[in-house]
């Protein structure tokens, strides 16, 4: 059993969704480093130093790594804090204090709504407020007036509780009177409603006339109350709020059952909490205290339970990095040869970016390990060397001081890895799994069995790996913050840098993000890396599960989802869910974004979780409908094989005819004809 743990000491949690198991401990257990600050320091020093970013506000404490890709960055980057979406709940800051809400779930067409909502606002006399603390599952904002720290509130997701303590005595008022107070031990609680939902408040201060009255140290704690409470209920709620919430223990490890995570929410009291498990962790996951109390929210009804974490298990999925083609007939196996042969010999020049440069390394590394598959040396050989050639460029830790392209600087004020050509806002930032992922996959699979490139492309491919998957259980180091992007509630990442946005954080591609844990797993293998290998296993596990469950097949059942009119989403927000990408408006990419680049790995779309042939065919056929604008179209067809093999061998007779101009820049002919090959002759 593999296991790490991120954060500091936690009490023990129940069992969860995926019930114990034991298994002989490997070399990477809960000490277990993973790329830290004494491994990544030398790495680091030997690149160019480089802010290619232009300069931006950032409200954070002195000494913290900037906390880039979490569902809180919109409280640290820019001049303005935005919204962020502690799940369940929002939480905005104002001029004076904070205010917070449960969003109202509604369905359109294409948009599932969960909007920031201001419905309990707390003044504190705050003039300016700054990330003062995080984890990887919650954030503490410290407040001033002046230079005076007013008090802390801290936030998580997971978790419906917004928890401030006083760092001086004060009056904090509400917006609305505080009615059915009670005394219980040394804390005194009571409800108060706004804007149409009740709040309970619970504190260890005292009710006044004005609002709540805090000595320093003091706390007040507010949660929205489900529709239906009783009571008795009520009390349970209030009781397990009482304690305020001060941070989230991340730990993971392999079982027989799959990997699991472990989240351990911390209160100040070292008690029990109240914590609302996702859909996909599963109906034990919060082990027990649940209530039969639910909240509507965008990503389903989810329960409300009291309990000191939340533990589930996702199914690991192996990360190959070659298809099965040993069943695949002698006239196939011909016509790929042929195919192979025309790619080799019109291999198109390595884009100069990180996002295309390793999309087009990542196409090259594919056609590898075909012609290694099919005994083709001359082929192989080719792509060798001119992979090989790319990758030494890429590699070259002081490449960016004499030429302005294909190399890496080390921003030491946002402390990441950029290109020096970026893409996509990657200065920001923005989709460094993804980008970093085709690097990772395609020297993963070059220096598979050649230990002496590994070793000579470690100096720069190990900070790549690094700047998405640091672990130092510390939260960051000092070079980089700890798993980046990487949610470990949610199980899925966060593209965006600064998170700039109303609506929160996001992630479009769920697939590229599966793609990359599984690059990280095949550098790790080809690297040796015993740790990296575990963490990437636990991260492409539940990237994958995620994918599933918010993306390619979520669960659409409840009122909520009415007026929704598609079966998939394909851009996820922390307050809405869209049918629509960045980029296109065609059905192709809506659904081809959670395909490409359709890596071995992928057979977890064709899952049983994944919607099964039924599902498949719907989404294919409603792809194929767009007409004249096919974007995407041949990750499509390959998905369209994962149904059966009398679907693969239909998209086979349309692949062959495909023009060249439809095949994405990440995919060759000879691959798409190899997949869909392989699953018609299953």
């Amino acid at each position: 059993m593999s296991a790490c743990t991120t954060g500091g000491s936690s009490p023990s949690l129940g069992s969860g969704s995926g019930s114990s198991s034991s298994s002989k401990p490997s070399a990477a257990d809960a000490s277990s480093t993973v790329l830290g600050d004494s491994t990544v320091a030398p790495l680091v020093k030997a690149l160019p130093q480089k802010s290619i970013a232009p300069a931006t506000t950032m409200q954070l404490a002195s000494g913290l790594t900037p906390p880039t890709n979490r569902w809180f960055s919109g409280l640290v980057f820019g001049d303005t804090a935005m919204a962020v979406f502690p799940f369940p709940i929002s939480f905005q800051e104002t001029a004076s204090g904070f205010a917070a809400g449960l969003p109202t779930a509604t369905g359109t067409t294409n948009t599932l709504f969960g909007e920031a909502v201001q419905q309990v606002i707390v003044g504190i006399g705050a003039t300016s407020q700054i990330v003062s603390r995080y984890d990887s599952v919650s954030v503490t904002l410290e407040q001033k007036a002046g230079s005076s720290v007013v008090g802390h509130t801290t936030l998580a997701e997971g978790s419906p509780l917004v928890s401030y303590v006083a760092a001086k005595s004060q009056t904090a008022t509400l917006n609305a009177p505080v009615t059915d107070t009670s005394k219980s031990g040394s804390f005194t609680r009571g409800t108060l409603t706004a804007a149409g939902q009740k709040w309970a408040v619970v504190t260890s201060g005292s009710f006044s006339a004005s609002g709540v009255s805090l000595a320093s140290g003091q706390s007040l704690v507010l949660f929205p109350v489900p529709v239906g409470t009783s009571p008795g209920q009520l009390d349970t709620l209030t009781a397990a709020a009482a304690s305020p919430l001060a941070s989230v223990r991340t730990a993971y490890k392999a079982t027989s059952k799959g990997q699991q995570t472990s989240l351990s929410y911390l209160t100040a009291g070292r008690s029990k909490t109240l914590v609302v498990p996702l859909p996909h962790q599963g109906d034990a996951a919060a082990s027990s205290g649940c209530q039969s109390l639910t909240y509507r929210t965008i990503y389903g009804t989810v329960p409300v339970c009291a309990s000191t974490g939340l533990t589930f298990t996702t199914p690991t999925v192996k990360p190959t990095s070659s298809l099965d083609l040993t069943s695949i007939s002698a006239a196939d196996t011909a016509t790929l040869k042929s195919q192979l042969k025309v790619d080799v010999a019109t291999l198109p020049t390595f884009a100069t970016d990180t996002y295309y440069g390793g999309k087009t390394l990542y196409r090259a590394a594919m056609l590898l390990q075909i012609a290694r598959q099919l005994g083709d040396k001359t082929s192989a050989a080719t792509l060798t060397a001119k992979l090989t050639a790319e990758l030494d460029k890429w590699m070259q830790p002081g490449g960016c001081t004499t030429r302005g392209q294909e190399c890496f600087v080390y921003d030491p004020k946002l402390k990441t890895v950029v290109g020096l050509v970026n893409s996509f806002g990657s200065e920001l930032d923005n989709d460094h799994h993804f980008h970093y992922g085709y690097f990772l996959y395609a020297a993963g699979v070059v220096a598979q069995n050649t230990p002496s490139l590994a070793k000579k492309w470690a100096p720069v491919m190990n900070l790549l790996a690094a700047d998405i998957a640091t672990n130092t259980h510390s939260e960051s180091g000092e070079y980089f913050p700890d798993t980046r992007m990487y949610d470990p509630y949610f199980s899925h990442s966060w593209a965006s840098g600064y998170s700039e946005f109303a609506d929160g954080n996001n992630q479009e591609s769920s697939s590229e993000a599966v793609n990359a844990w599984t690059g990280l797993s095949l550098w790790a293998a080809a690297s040796s890396d015993r740790p990296l290998a575990a963490e990437a296993a636990w991260m492409l596990s539940g990237e994958a599960a995620s994918a599933l469950a918010y993306y390619v097949n979520p669960s659409l059942v409840g009122s909520q989802f009415d007026g929704f009119d598609h079966s998939m989403v394909s851009l996820n927000w922390g307050g809405k869910r869209d049918y629509a990408t960045w980029f296109s408006a065609a059905p192709s990419a809506i659904i081809g974004i959670q395909l490409i680049p359709m890596s071995p790995v992928s057979s977890y779309l064709g899952s049983a979780r994944g919607g099964g042939a039924a599902h498949i065919q719907s989404l294919v056929k409603t792809a194929l409908s767009a007409g004249s604008d096919a974007t995407l179209v041949d990750y499509v067809l390959m998905y369209e094989s994962l149904a059966s093999p009398a679907a693969a061998r239909s998209a086979l007779a349309v692949a062959k005819k495909l023009l060249s101009t439809d095949i994405d820049n990440g995919d060759s002919r000879t691959y798409m004809l190899a997949y869909i090959m392989a699953n018609a002759s299953k």
